[in-house]
């Protein structure tokens, strides 16, 4: 009777990534690779499902390996067999990314999980992050090393048989890490041992965030409040003559909009360059979509006129938008063109943005305004049409279905014959959640960036007209005028019809905000902190 032995399932290899210390800017290369690459990912505190899903594909296997069935927060050992258990599961060939927060070699449980899959058979490897020892103090404005300082000393706060007197020197800074608790008591430790009572400190939460805080005071002060529970939150602690440093230093908390959260009323696909730009000025975004763009119900015009274009129907072809320009894109994918079909057209662009969208297609405008960026600007420069110049005098004009006749009735006038072709439909989008309807009429939103004014008519529409409170920024005067018309009172207006210059001058404004409260010696403050006030604010032009 012979037999036949089962096969055993190799398992994945497991890869522990540091996630970095919140902010996402701060992830290396390497781990995007791994994220981007990963079948499965075991998550923990700061890199939850939702940061890793942000950088991972869209049918990644998400583990939850910081908390238990019951809610309780995992040991070293039972995450390790959570991470042992997800690779034997994942099978050859496959990649399982251990997702650690910060760096981790640093205080992370690494030398358990990586012992534990050497035991288990399973190969890993391990790709360093940035460290919250040294990306925190960095954001705070701390350095951690001085002309004062001799010696540096990282403790994790909930380590025993800690010898804290070798740390009492006042020229040697000390790094804590760990929860409220933990810091109170390590912290009234090294006072016992003998460190200087007048010492400096300081305590930061949410480090590297939109949310991070930091509070300054002595050694004595701060213990004290954290044993009272009057500093919450708090998760690193620099001990040293360094922090005095800080007033000079910080640069993270003192940003123009640091810590705002701004309503964006656009599609995801329009609102990468904003929320971009605002987070490098500190603050958070919030998109909102507030119309979707389909395509037009009867295509068979937008065909006819694509077809026209490759046969030489037409002298110009005018885009009014981004959007223009991604469905005439469409439609050659669709017919199996590409760029060549425009040689011997001239191609016109209403702004930047515009014609950015038309160089990563390969085409470079032969047309964009000098002055205004709108449609009345670029027909203040398209040249009228000449019987001897111009051997063709049609233009194609791939537009919205609610596109203004301002444009088409220019160039009549100037004796082009124009083919203005639906060649999408913007309709109004579903009403955000109920939460976010209600953020926008309390008043938890610091600031809104209108874009145009449909997005004003459409935001208003499906979850009504933001706060008083809330500043108001338009890309324009038309849009402008329709905010104002909706009850609104404009705060900010962009010197040019730009994404980037509207967040520029709203950042200039948040920027006046902090002068203001710097003559007048109080602490900057959100708008949306400041809503209970009712105070005025007056209008900003950047």
């Amino acid at each position: 009777m012979s037999t036949t032995s089962k096969k055993t399932k190799a398992p994945a290899i497991v890869v522990f990534v540091g996630a970095g210390p919140g902010d996402p800017g701060l992830m290396t290369v390497r781990a995007h690779e791994q994220l981007r690459d990963a079948d499965v990912i075991v998550v923990d505190q700061i890199a939850d499902e939702t940061f890793a899903r942000a950088h991972a594909s869209e049918d990644v296997e998400i583990v939850e390996g910081g908390h238990g069935e019951a809610g309780q927060r995992l040991t070293s050992a039972s995450r390790a067999k959570v991470v042992v258990r997800a690779a034997k599961n994942a099978g050859e060939g496959h990649v399982v990314v251990r997702l650690m927060d910060g760096d981790p070699s640093t205080f992370n449980g690494l030398a358990e999980e990586a012992a534990a899959c050497r035991k288990a058979g399973i190969a890993f490897e391990i790709v360093p992050g940035v460290s919250a020892v040294q990306a925190v103090p960095a954001y705070a404005g701390v350095p951690l090393t001085a002309s004062s300082s001799k010696a540096l000393h990282v403790i994790p706060a909930r380590a025993t048989g800690v010898d804290w007197s070798a740390s009492i020197d006042r020229n040697t800074t000390v790094v804590l890490l760990g929860g409220p608790d933990v810091l109170s008591s390590a912290l009234g430790k090294l006072l016992t041992a003998g460190r200087d009572a007048q010492t400096p400190v300081a305590l930061t939460t949410g480090g590297t965030t939109i949310r991070q805080a930091t509070h300054t005071g002595t050694l004595a002060e701060v213990a004290e409040s954290l044993a009272n529970a009057e500093i919450a939150e708090a998760s690193l602690a620099v001990v040293g003559l360094t922090v005095d440093l800080r007033e000079q230093l910080s640069w993270w908390e003192t940003k123009p909009l640091f810590g705002w959260n701004v309503l964006v009323p656009r599609t995801k696909e329009q609102s990468g360059s904003m929320t971009t730009r605002l987070s490098r000025f500190g603050a958070e975004s919030s998109v909102v979509p507030t119309i979707s763009v389909e395509p037009p119900r009867t295509p068979q015009q937008m065909e006819r006129a694509v077809k026209g274009l490759v046969t030489g129907r037409y002298e110009w072809i005018g885009f009014t938008s981004v959007n223009a320009v991604r469905a005439v894109r469409e439609k050659f994918v669709e017919f199996g063109l590409d760029v060549r079909a425009f040689a011997g057209l001239k191609i016109a662009a209403v702004g930047g943005v515009t014609a950015e969208a038309l160089r990563e297609w390969g085409l470079e405008p032969d047309l964009i305004p000098s002055g205004e960026q709108s449609a009345q600007g670029l027909l203040e420069d398209w040249p009228d049409y000449d019987q001897v110049l111009d051997p063709i005098n049609r233009v194609f004009l791939p537009r919205a279905d609610i596109a203004t006749d301002t444009l088409v009735a220019g160039l009549q006038e100037i004796g082009w014959e124009v083919d203005d072709v639906t060649a999408y439909r913007t309709v109004r989008a579903a009403p955000p959640a109920p939460e976010v309807r209600e953020a926008i009429k309390t008043g938890k939103f610091d600031a809104v960036c209108f874009t145009s004014s449909s997005t004003v008519r459409n935001l208003v529409g499906i979850a009504g007209k933001p706060h008083p409170a809330t500043i108001v920024a338009c890309i324009g005067p038309a849009t402008a005028k329709t905010a104002e018309e909706h009850g609104l009172r404009v705060d900010v207006l962009a010197s040019e019809p730009s994404a980037d210059v509207l967040v520029d001058a709203l950042a200039d404004f948040g920027h006046s905000l902090q002068l203001e409260a710097a003559e007048a010696g109080e602490a900057v403050r959100r708008p949306s902190e400041k809503k209970k006030s009712g105070s005025r604010r007056s209008k900003a032009k950047a």
